[in-house]
């Protein structure tokens, strides 16, 4: 009996360490909610705050591969207007030492967004210096 209740508290122990979040993995969170509200508000100035300057976006369009300045891409792709009808998540985060990578989902009515961001500790900041995604349909 001991032995059983010793293995349930170590699951459990275990469990709540795994899914205790660190400062770095707050700060990771929070750059990455730059990039979502940014997008959800149509305000590029938030936006742009979740990505280092020559951070690049990695994809695959009818036409093939492509790769594009993320910020050059967004600048020219976010248009004051009224907030987006959508829904956001942070799927998952994993942070080793200075560097981070974090799933995103973003839900329209009929398709999805699944970005994969890899992000640096640069200069005390955490930064998204790469996005690739895929688009689903619902």
């Amino acid at each position: 009996m001991k032995k059983t209740i010793f293995t349930v508290l170590l699951f459990i122990f275990g469990t709540i360490a795994t899914y205790a979040q660190t400062p770095e993995h707050d700060q990771v969170k929070a750059a990455v909610s730059y990039y979502l509200a940014g997008g959800t508000n149509n305000d590029f100035e938030t936006l742009k705050k979740a990505f280092h300057k020559d951070a690049t976006m990695k994809f695959i369009s009818n036409a093939g591969y492509k790769e594009v300045n993320a910020l050059e891409f967004f600048k020219k792709a976010i248009k004051p207007g009224p907030k987006q009808n959508r829904k956001t998540k942070v799927v998952s985060i994993d942070v080793e030492g200075t560097s981070a990578q974090a799933k995103l989902r973003i839900d329209y009515d009929t398709f999805a967004f699944i970005d994969f961001m890899n992000l640096l500790k640069i200069d005390g900041e955490w930064k998204i210096v790469n996005k690739i995604f895929y688009r689903s349909k619902k």
